[in-house]
């Protein structure tokens, strides 16, 4: 059965951020500046943001399920879907902390077409299968599901990841390929022979955007991978493997997936 959370969401995304930022020490840039990546998150409306449980039969456990619809759109009823998976030292918990309701509100109010962000928690295993634990089946199926009990509009599914997250989201593109709109990686966890890379090919014809730091251990390998996805979209600017880059490209990726998720199929 499903449990809603209270959040207290209107003191939570300062609060929860700043939180969130102290206790994690990122082993890339050292330690993420709170104070200025919650200054980042736009002082806009929460619209409907859950948080839930829902029992995972490809993880084996009950999952936290995250669901954000931009202000002004009701229960998010008939709007596509990105996905999120989130990095090695988040849950789905922790994204009404990192303010992800207000960037997707402040996205729609300069113009991006609406969508609904929903996430669940996948654990630490790089969103791969590991014995009877298989975060990427719960990605790619369970999601979904969950997603159209919503209401939302589940043929029109994008992706959005950071740091293993990142890595997850390009993997999860490869193994079903065709069926995402779009894939955002944020400082993906990716290094030269890895999956990743050794199936560079397989994401061609999807619109893959990547965003990196260059001050970030993981720059060149993401340099380098961007120059193996045909027709990949790149971003590089000073910052480090910090939640403050990221907010500060998250506005630019909520435009790149808005719109890929609004055109028509081909």
């Amino acid at each position: 059965m499903d449990r809603r959370r209270a959040l207290g969401l209107a003191a939570g995304v300062t609060v929860g951020a700043a939180a969130l930022g102290g206790a994690l020490l990122w082993k890339f840039g050292g330690p993420d500046d709170q104070e200025t990546a919650a200054a980042l998150i736009p002082d806009a409306p929460l619209g409907d943001e859950r948080l839930e449980q829902r029992e995972s039969t490809a993880r084996g456990q009950a999952v936290d399920f995250y669901t954000a619809v931009p202000a002004g759109h009701g229960d998010g009823r008939g709007l596509p879907v990105c996905l999120v998976l989130h990095g090695a030292s988040a849950t789905a918990a922790s994204f009404p902390g990192f303010g992800f309701g207000r960037f997707l509100t402040d996205a729609v109010r300069r113009g991006v077409p609406p969508f609904v962000l929903a996430g669940a928690t996948g654990g630490r295993l790089r969103w791969e299968p590991s014995g009877a634990d298989d975060p990427q089946r719960m990605a790619y199926q369970e999601l979904p599901a969950w997603c159209a009990e919503r209401g939302f509009d589940t043929t029109r599914v994008a992706l959005w990841g950071w740091s293993m997250g990142g890595y997850g989201v390009l993997r999860l593109a490869q193994e079903q390929p065709g069926r995402f709109r779009a894939v955002a990686a944020f400082s993906p966890a990716v290094s030269q022979g890895d999956r990743v890379f050794s199936g560079a090919a397989g994401l061609a014809g999807t619109p893959v955007a990547l965003w990196c730091g260059e001050q970030d251990d993981f720059y060149g390998d993401v340099k380098a991978l961007g120059a193996a996805i045909r027709g990949a979209r790149t971003s590089y600017a000073e910052g480090g493997h910090t939640r403050t880059y990221w907010n500060s490209v998250t506005p630019d990726a909520f435009a790149f997936l808005g719109r890929a998720l609004a055109e028509p199929r081909a």
